[in-house]
């Protein structure tokens, strides 16, 4: 037999190639939803980010941090939900009084940006601010004298937004070179104290109207809300207003309801400088040292508690 046609045909035994199955879109577009469902329900339930576009909470916060808020510890209302889609309504579920010192995301009664504020005043208390101090039920509540803070003198911490012509230039005065050739902003700090302990650091540096605030009793559901850096901040004592172009503006229009207040700071993830541009590759070098992970729960101390 000829060893040629002996040899079996191997292209023959080859298995056929079965066709590739049609890919099944609706299953593909059934998977992406469910997906961004369950991001959009961890969102508006359990935590989601925030990033600090102004100096209001200095100290503490700068411009550029990003962190972490969560959702649940005063339970959830119509804030609660990423995007603000629901409608503004005062119901809530499993509701929840803040503490005091707690740092919270509050959206003003007259539009749907989010602010982020310290609570110093709870439902029933007797507020006032005179002469930049606070008066909590008929007592001011103690402030002491702290070293300056060190803030690094950059013009894009100051600009709100970092758009040109918003750089606010009060820290001018408190501009000072360190002997390593740093520029820092060296600011005039305190260390205030509320009646559950809670401390934490605030900066007064100007006299301005906000300085001021005649006494209010803090009705039920509500609670009063300040920024740390009390000269820059739209907080419960200013009113409502409206910008240049007619938009709402200004501050918080006095007491919070709980239900404009949709969740608690927790922590700072991590902090860009304002040096960085779109491209990825160039936050490390715009990331802030020491900040990441930095608590933003107030220092507790039950013996200082009145």
């Amino acid at each position: 037999m000829n060893e040629q046609t002996a040899r079996p045909d191997l292209a023959a035994l080859k298995p056929a190639k079965s066709p590739r199955p049609a890919t099944n879109w609706w299953h593909e577009l059934r998977g992406l939803v469910v997906m961004l469902l369950g991001v959009l329900a961890f969102h508006s339930l359990v935590a989601k980010p925030f990033y600090i576009p102004s100096i209001s909470m200095m100290p503490g916060l700068l411009v550029g941090d990003r962190l972490v808020v969560s959702k649940y510890p005063y339970g959830w209302n119509w804030s609660s939900l990423s995007f603000h889609l629901l409608p503004r309504s005062t119901a809530r579920i499993l509701g929840g009084v803040p503490a005091y010192g707690d740092i919270v995301i509050v959206v003003p009664g007259n539009r749907k940006a989010d602010l982020i504020k310290r609570v110093v005043a709870r439902p029933g208390d007797r507020i006032a601010v005179i002469d930049g101090r606070i008066r909590l039920n008929g007592r001011f509540i103690p402030r002491e004298i702290e070293p300056p803070v060190q803030i690094a003198a950059d013009d894009k911490l100051t600009c709100e937004g970092q758009q040109p012509g918003h750089c606010y230039d009060g820290f001018e005065q408190y501009r000072t070179r360190l002997p390593s050739g740093r520029e820092v902003y060296e600011l005039p700090t305190y260390r205030e104290t509320l009646p559950n302990g809670a401390s934490y650091q605030v900066i007064d540096y100007i006299d301005q109207s906000l300085d001021n605030y005649p006494e209010v009793t803090i009705p039920e559901g509500h609670v009063f809300l300040m920024g740390d850096d009390r000269d820059r901040s739209a907080d419960s004592r200013a009113p409502f207003t409206t910008n240049w172009k007619g938009q709402p503006d200004g501050g918080l229009g006095g007491p919070v309801p709980l239900s404009d207040i949709g969740g608690r700071a927790e922590f700072i993830t991590f902090s860009l400088d304002g040096s960085q541009t779109w491209n990825p590759l160039t936050w490390w070098g715009a990331m802030r040292d020491g900040r990441a992970f930095t608590s933003l729960r107030p220092r507790v101390d039950p013996t200082k508690a009145y």
